[in-house]
């Protein structure tokens, strides 16, 4: 259900063609006298998920910070098109760890969504136009019955898919995921990665996952990060789990 809405939405009819990428130079953050993460270089492909791994507090978050401009950083992002070396606007999609919203909160599914997507309050009235568009991005993820929904009544492995949904309208140039499926069980993490693969395999996007679930890293993952403030040890999964790095970390 997920990859064919993705093909009818977008009309993909071929993988992604793997020609844009995203540069992290020389990325850094400082707060007061700490250093948070420095010396930050990463070349980011489209079509593949990259992993952030580490310890707590080894900066993974604070990186997707930067990249969404939510702290200040040193050095450069850059978004390129590999066939003519141009620097282009970067459109980010983000899922965080957590939303923050009263329990009881009246506001629903569609609420929430049309308000990402749409000038019109929504206390206005329900437009038929936007609802068949927000319906159309939840069917992705397998998430159209829940429109109706009050937030406070989801699952977190619900909640996780409505947020995904609302990410990837529109399709993103990079698709930041920062744990967001902690604290959701076995069935949601196994539903939540079969969505993120059928992205990778029908979408032209860059995909940067922050995760502690390692069996899925090492299942999912095509590139992986090791961080601790700067990045000890980068590649597959296999030559980062085997990595000196990696067991001095988890060791």
């Amino acid at each position: 259900m997920g990859q064919e809405a993705l093909k009818r939405k977008y009309r993909i009819l071929k993988p992604p063609c793997g020609l844009h990428c995203i540069k992290m130079n020389e990325i850094g953050v400082r707060i007061g006298r700490e250093t948070i993460i420095e010396h930050i270089n990463l070349h980011i492909h489209c079509g593949r998920l990259t992993v952030i791994i580490g310890r707590n507090g080894a900066g993974k978050s604070t990186l997707i910070k930067a990249v969404l401009g939510e702290v200040r950083h040193t050095g450069t992002i850059e978004f390129r098109d590999m066939r003519d070396k141009s620097i282009q606007d970067l459109r980010v999609g983000y899922v965080p760890q957590h939303l923050n919203f009263e329990k009881n909160t009246p506001t629903s599914v569609y609420d929430m969504f049309a308000s990402y997507i749409s000038n019109i309050p929504v206390f206005l009235r329900r437009s038929r136009v936007l609802k068949e568009r927000i319906l159309q991005s939840l069917s992705m993820f397998e998430a159209q019955g829940l429109i109706d929904r009050q937030l406070g009544e989801l699952s977190g492995g619900e909640l996780q898919r409505v947020l995904l949904s609302i990410a990837c309208d529109p399709v993103p140039n990079l698709l930041l995921l920062d744990e967001p499926v902690s604290g959701i069980d076995r069935n949601g993490m196994e539903l939540f990665y079969e969505n993120i693969s059928a992205l990778k395999k029908n979408c032209d996007l860059a995909m940067i996952l922050v995760s502690h679930d390692l069996d899925y890293v090492e299942k999912y993952a095509d590139n992986v990060i090791l961080l601790d403030k700067t990045v000890l040890k980068e590649g597959t999964p296999a030559q980062v789990f085997a990595s000196r790095e990696f067991h001095e970390v988890f060791g």
